[in-house]
C-alpha cells in the first residue's frame, strides 16, 4: 500500500521535514560507502585519516585530529593501528622532540586512493547523476546555509565563553 499524497497544506517547505531528509540520506550514504570501503578493509575512520593526509601530508596529530574534527586523544588509537598496519608512518620533526609529522606509505597511499575511487563513484552514480541545474541550485543551498551553520557555531561559542 503507498502512502496517501500530502494535503495541499502540507507542501510548503518545513525546515524540520527537509532536516530529517538530510539526516537520512547522509546516513544512507555513508552506510553504502562504509560498506564498499569495507571491502577494501577500510572503516570511515581510517578512510577519513587516510584522505586527509592524501590532501597535506606532514601533519602533526593534533593538526590531523584539528582536521577530522576530533580530538587529539580519539586519533590517537587509530594512528597507531595504522602505523602497525604500515599505512602511515611518523616522522622526526626536527626542533620538536614531542611531535611528529605523519606521512603515507606506499601501501596507505594505494588504499586511499583505492577508498576515494570508491567514494567518487558512489558520487558520480548518485548526486553526480542529477540535472546540471539541481546541483547548481543545490551548491547554493548547501553554501547558504553552511554560512549560517557558521554563524550559528560562532555565536555559539562567543556565548559558551562569556
Amino acid at each position: 500500500m503507498t502512502s496517501p499524497s500530502p494535503a495541499p497544506a502540507d507542501l510548503g517547505a518545513d525546515p524540520l521535514r527537509i532536516w530529517f531528509r538530510v539526516i537520512r540520506l547522509h546516513r544512507r550514504a555513508v552506510n553504502t560507502v562504509a560498506s564498499e570501503l569495507k571491502a577494501l578493509g577500510l572503516s570511515i575512520p581510517q578512510f577519513d585519516l587516510l584522505s586527509t593526509l592524501t590532501e597535506r601530508e606532514g601533519l602533526s596529530q593534533q593538526e590531523l585530529a584539528e582536521r577530522l574534527y576530533v580530538t587529539k586523544g580519539n586519533v590517537s588509537g587509530l594512528l597507531d593501528r595504522m602505523v602497525e598496519a604500515d599505512l602511515v608512518e611518523r616522522r622526526s620533526i626536527p626542533g620538536d622532540r614531542r611531535s611528529n609529522a605523519l606521512y603515507l606509505t606506499k601501501k596507505g597511499r594505494e588504499l586511499a586512493e583505492k577508498g576515494i575511487a570508491a567514494q567518487r563513484a558512489y558520487v558520480q552514480r548518485t548526486l553526480g547523476s542529477l540535472p546540471e541545474q539541481d546541483l547548481v541550485d543545490l551548491e547554493r543551498i548547501v553554501l547558504a546555509w553552511r554560512e549560517r551553520a557558521r554563524a550559528e557555531e560562532d555565536a555559539t561559542l562567543a556565548n559558551l565563553q562569556r
